[in-house]
């Protein structure tokens, strides 16, 4: 695998734009209004959130993947569309026909995401006219301005692409992503979409995405909270021309770790740009029974306010890791526990080790931080992903819609 430039446009025959439709707060003046597009029709597929309360456009979205194709998308940030009744889930669609209109497509084709502030109307005046400035402007060099424009209290873009050959030809991956706050697993106040020129049937795609976003966005927390927005969409338009990828082939398999990898890369940058956050909390969590109790075992931690805490203070206070694991239900024998942070070993078969400050302090000042737990009560292990706990994380929350 190969990263390459170009992020959601990297993959053959995909455009976007980004328009700044002065949907956010306080005339910004940034770019808040997004599409994204195919030269020709995809096979689509999704995850959304588990909330009980969805928004409008999650519905909506949902209804367009399970008929297992798509064009485009049309999304805006600054704006949930969420909790606002009838009027919003004439909103969403009154999006997706204005952008179909304007694309050439049926509005079948199109779906809807938004974020932002919820419990308010969408000013549909101002997304009329973002739809048409972006449409007007949609390129295959648009991949950074539609990133851009999905944004809330993210701090800078994220966007990725991989290239692969499957089949003989090459195959590519692309993404961008939006998350920095609500964020638990089972997504959190994120989005993200997906595009690939693989040739994939609707099962094999949606298979090879649902395993991925168990690794990797429902395997990030910044602050405990699941928002009503979430969904992670991929497109795939078949133009690298490749065999037809189905389950259960070597092809499959390398799709789903590209796929994986590219996610991955993404999750860790929403849980690195968490709200007010200065450092990557990764845990590593292994020899647990099952994989469902390792996976409650990491996220456990990386929850933990403690610990959170105690990464942002810098303090090699590593008990309250051994406390979230303990309270995360998972089943081991607290006296056969080994722990590190980072290289640094801090306790073995469930004793204390002398801790060597210098060097823990040393790596709390690094940017990502890593703690590894083993278990030594099975075979199965996980990677979790979070963010310390800072003073803006109150700012930002405290004043958010206001």
């Amino acid at each position: 695998m190969a990263e390459v430039e170009g992020g959601v446009t990297a993959p053959v025959g995909f455009m976007a734009a980004g328009a700044a439709a002065d949907i956010k707060q306080n005339g910004s003046g940034k770019k808040d209004l997004a599409i994204l597009f195919s030269r020709v029709p995809c096979v689509a597929a999704g995850v959304f959130t588990t909330n009980l309360v969805k928004a409008a456009p999650v519905i909506l979205s949902q209804q367009r993947v399970q008929r297992g194709r798509l064009q485009a998308v049309v999304a805006n940030s600054g704006n949930a569309n969420a909790c606002t009744g009838q009027q919003g889930w004439e909103d969403a669609n009154q999006m997706a026909e204005l952008a179909a209109k304007a694309l050439g497509l049926e509005p079948e084709d199109v779906a809807v995401a938004s974020t932002g502030v919820i419990g308010v109307h969408l000013p549909m005046d101002r997304v009329r006219a973002g739809i048409t400035m972006a449409a007007a402007s949609i390129s295959e060099n648009g991949g950074k301005d539609a990133a851009e424009a999905i944004m809330t209290t993210d701090t800078y873009r994220k966007e990725y692409a991989v290239q692969v050959i499957i089949g003989g030809v090459p195959v590519t991956v692309g993404a961008m992503a939006k998350g920095s706050g609500m964020i638990h697993p089972n997504m959190a106040t994120m989005l993200a979409f997906v595009t690939t020129d693989a040739a994939i049937e609707k099962p094999a795609l949606q298979s090879a995405l649902r395993e991925a976003v168990a690794k990797s966005f429902n395997m990030i927390t910044v602050d405990g909270d699941t928002s009503t927005n979430d969904m992670v969409l991929i497109m795939a338009n078949g133009l690298a021309r490749n065999p037809r990828i189905v389950e259960g082939t070597a092809d499959y398999d390398l799709f789903a770790q590209t796929l994986e990898q590219v996610l991955i890369h993404l999750a860790k940058e929403i849980a690195r740009d968490g709200e007010g956050a200065t450092k990557l909390l990764e845990i590593r969590v292994r020899g647990a029974a099952t994989l469902e109790v390792t996976r409650r075992a990491a996220g456990a931690v990386c929850r933990s306010s403690l610990v959170k805490a105690a990464l942002f203070g810098e303090d090699a206070n590593w008990g309250r890791v051994l406390a979230a694991l303990g309270y995360s239900g998972a089943a081991f024998d607290p006296s056969r526990v080994d722990l590190w942070l980072g290289d640094l070993p801090l306790m073995a078969a469930g004793t204390p080790l002398p801790l060597d400050e210098e060097a823990a302090a040393a790596i709390l000042k690094e940017k990502s931080v890593v703690f590894i737990a083993d278990l030594h009560a099975g075979s199965a292990e996980a990677t979790a992903w979070g963010c310390d706990l800072t003073y803006d994380y109150v700012k930002i929350n405290g004043s958010y819609r206001t």
